[in-house]
């Protein structure tokens, strides 16, 4: 399975509406057979002789998927398909596998980890975490009620940690991995204009705009660096177009990329190379980073307007689309655990609750 039959103009639209069921189904294919995967699972750490508990024991909601924020993103791709896609083929069964897990006592049993474990996936799984909440307000349906219901502690948890403890850091971590400050920025802002959270948002454009508004010569010949899933310059301008209005945005990415058709700011407008068959798993990050860079890429051109790059950058997004979406729909577990949810963004970034007005 891959992605040679999407078309690359309803890639780059980020709607849903040229969807049929074969497509629904494919999206939803990795995510309904990882979100009960137990094992194999990600340990962070040992705190005695006796071993770890295990993850259905830690973790009673979000305990496949390899690791934590992976099983959260998984239950935002399929909330968010079932919202966009009302005769969605594996509606029963998504709405059966989320019941399963998603009750009173196992959130409660979340929300007192966390409380144990403060650190735990911070900033990458709570940023998830808020997107999770944003859909399930945006679908309004009895069951996104019940769901998002059962769901409010641990919201109210994580949007706690995020005010005392991600948005008072002193400065940004500009990683292509799990501890990226403008990723979890963004998304902390998507959710705060999602649910009406202003001062939420506010406080997130704030913390932006002290962290980046700044910056100048973004340093793109150095991405990527290892197993990046993120691209460090992209996702941080991806974050400050929503922050700042048009002329505000043009003028940041004049300092910050002087110049992207010559070198050499012109490598982060190509696509990571990717063996078809990848000796290590998580080489399939830098799969992820094609996919992840064509949302960005794409986001970025439609701020940008009639600008000089808008044309570049767009045209980048459809190449770094085409690329990743070949590799995405993999069954090697190191990557189909948390791929399809990246994809569903990108298909469908315009579907509201990303970037929104």
């Amino acid at each position: 399975m891959n992605g040679d039959d999407i078309d690359a103009e309803a890639v780059l639209s980020g709607r849903s509406d040229r969807f049929g069921p074969e497509m629904w189904e494919r999206l939803a294919r990795y995510p309904l057979e990882s979100l009960d995967a137990e094992f194999p699972h990600y340990v962070r750490q040992v705190d005695s002789p006796d071993g770890a508990p295990r993850p259905r024991e830690r973790h009673p909601v979000f305990y496949g998927c390899y690791d934590w924020h992976s099983a959260v993103h998984s239950h935002w791709a399929l909330v968010r398909q079932l919202r966009l896609a009302e005769e969605h083929p594996n509606r029963t069964e998504i709405v059966e596998s989320v019941d399963a897990r998603l009750t009173p006592e196992n959130v409660r049993g979340e929300v007192q980890y966390l409380e144990a474990n403060p650190a735990f996936e911070k900033p990458y799984g709570w940023a998830w975490l808020l997107h999770l909440d944003s859909e399930l307000s945006l679908w309004g349906s009895e069951t996104a009620e019940r769901w998002r219901s059962t769901l409010e502690p641990l919201t109210r948890t994580v949007r706690s940690l995020v005010e005392s403890a991600f948005l008072t850091q002193e400065r940004p971590f500009r990683v292509g991995t799990h501890g990226n400050s403008a990723f979890a920025l963004h998304c902390v802002h998507d959710h705060a204009r999602t649910v009406g959270a202003e001062s939420l948002a506010d406080a997130v454009a704030e913390t932006a705009e002290a962290f980046f508004g700044d910056d100048e010569d973004s340093p793109v010949e150095y991405e990527p660096l290892e197993w990046d899933f993120l691209s460090p310059s992209l996702t941080e301008a991806d974050l400050m177009r929503r922050i700042y209005d048009r002329a505000e945005f043009r003028a940041w990415a004049d300092r910050f990329f002087p110049d992207v058709t010559t070198a050499p700011y012109e490598s982060v407008l190509e696509p990571a190379r990717v063996d078809s068959d990848p000796e290590e798993g998580v080489a399939l990050h830098l799969v992820g980073l094609n996919v992840s860079k064509a949302w960005a890429l794409a986001g970025v051109a439609d701020a940008l307007g009639d600008h000089a790059y808008a044309d570049p950058f767009a045209e980048s997004a459809r190449r770094h689309a085409e690329r990743g979406l070949k590799q995405a729909f993999t069954d090697d577990y190191a990557g189909s655990h948390w791929l399809s949810s990246f994809v569903c963004y990108l298909l469908t970034r315009n579907e509201g609750g990303i970037a929104p007005a």
